[in-house]
């Protein structure tokens, strides 16, 4: 007899295709949106015509593209305010594109047309109700993944209980996606029974030959695994495979970034800082004024960091702080912070006189962040493999900034710097300046300061 499969059974069967269609209707609803209401006083664009083909062509393009550096639709991976930021920015500027755009076609000699900014409340409402879709869409595309999957059950497998603690911290964010089971050190005779009992295994800072059996067993057992990465897991995840009479291989070829790279890099510096400076000038001296007003103090913050090669340079940031204060990482409610230091430090605006470092040549625009001299010498003698981000120059943005937080562990860090530099290119770099755009709009996640235990542990590590 044949079996009856329920709704819930037919739509697991058929999850990646249901979700891919929800994805379908939300950029097709999005893009009849802007085409119906821009139809209403350019008839042509609801047409067969040049204009048409056109404007919908820069849309979907510009559309595709922001998605590839914002994140797509990847409901049931990311939280669904995450998803909506990263869709209504993509929205909004592409929206922007091809309004220009579509205005540009319409200024036309022959008949008269001249270039005009016009219908900015018909791109206001077309704005608003794409983003209403967005919204829609992904709760109800979140809402359905969970329905049909539920929570995993998950196993966190560590040399380090307390440090470990963060990953279940976390995970907690995630209920909906996680449920945290249990926290065992590897050492434990009971362990295969533990990885048996749930659905995802979690290594957090396991030995890797240990991590090796423990990922063989999770294989063979069909089991989730997620793990923290290591030098070698980042060549590998790099090398091309080579085959060599016919034996086979990964290469990983040492490489730094090549002259070509070097100069593309820096006239991108040298033009993006230039123009930064004079946008961002007013804020400058807003802020400048209201340090200056606020304690009398000095208004520049002046410290050596280390760049390339460990060349020291001396950086500029507006100061956040109060004069002749203790300097080490700031933690929740410091006292130590202005007032005003507290407002810059949350939008990253005390990070803006660093343009003038970029146009000096000090610093590049995305890179790893410039450590410390005492960072550096401590960094180093507790992870080796600390010096190895000194191969590239240091930035004002990059990995760590975007995807980490003020207060990501040093280790987690390292990893991310290491992760840009392995995997270097200059449309990587392209793709981080436009990310970086978006981490404004989570201002309080990446600017999160070190809780006492976290600046506790800190110390500790060094």
């Amino acid at each position: 007899m044949r079996k009856k499969y329920t709704w819930k059974e037919i739509c697991i069967k058929f999850e990646k295709s249901i979700i891919l269609l929800f994805e379908f209707v939300m950029y097709a609803a999005a893009l009849a949106t802007f085409f119906l209401m821009f139809a209403i006083d350019n008839p042509e664009i609801a047409t067969l015509s040049r204009t048409a083909a056109i404007t919908l062509s820069t849309y979907v393009i510009i559309l595709f593209l922001l998605t590839c550096i914002y994140g797509k639709y990847d409901v049931g991976i990311r939280k669904s305010k995450q998803i909506i930021f990263s869709l209504a920015l993509a929205g909004i500027i592409t929206d922007l594109f091809t309004y220009f755009q579509l205005i540009i076609m319409k200024t036309n000699d022959a008949n008269d047309r001249t270039f005009k900014i016009e219908n900015l409340s018909i791109l206001f409402i077309v704005m608003i109700v794409q983003i209403l879709i967005y919204i829609v869409m992904t709760y109800f595309g979140n809402a359905f993944y969970f329905w049909i999957k539920g929570a995993e059950s998950c196993l966190i497998i560590t040399s380090d209980i307390e440090n470990a603690e963060r990953v279940a911290g976390a995970l907690d964010d995630f209920k909906k996606k996680y449920r945290v089971m249990d926290i065992v050190d590897y050492r434990r005779e009971d362990l295969t029974d533990r990885m048996l009992a749930v659905s995802t295994v979690f290594l957090y800072d396991v030995p890797v030959d240990v991590r090796t059996h423990i990922i063989d067993f999770c294989y063979q057992n069909l089991k989730n695994i997620y793990f923290n990465p290591q030098i070698a897991d980042i060549l590998e995840r790099n090398s091309k495979q080579v085959i060599i009479d016919d034996i086979s291989f990964y290469s990983s070829q040492f490489h730094l970034i090549t002259y070509e790279q070097r100069i593309i890099k820096r006239l991108m510096d040298i033009f993006i800082s230039t123009v930064a400076l004079v946008i961002t000038s007013p804020v400058l001296l807003v802020s400048a004024v209201c340090i200056k007003k606020n304690d009398g103090g000095s208004i520049l913050f002046r410290q050596k960091r280390a760049t390339a090669n460990g060349r020291v340079f001396l950086i500029y940031k507006f100061r956040t702080m109060k004069e002749n204060v203790d300097n080490y990482s700031v933690t929740g409610d410091d006292d130590r912070v202005t007032s005003v230091g507290r407002f810059l430090r949350k939008y990253r605006i005390d990070e803006l006189p660093q343009f003038y470092n970029i146009l000096k040549g000090d610093m590049s625009l995305v890179g790893p962040r410039p450590e410390m001299l005492e960072n550096v010498e401590d960094y180093t003698k507790e992870m080796p493999e600390f010096q190895y981000r000194l191969r590239m120059k240091a930035g004002l943005t990059g990995n760590a900034q975007i995807i980490g937080k003020y207060n990501t562990s040093s280790r987690d860090k390292l990893m991310l710097d290491l992760m840009y530099i392995e995997n270097y290119s200059i449309l990587k770099d392209i793709q981080l300046l436009f990310q970086t755009i978006l981490v404004l709009f989570n201002a309080d996640d990446s600017t999160a300061a070190f809780s006492a235990n976290e600046h506790q542990t800190e110390q500790k590590q060094k």
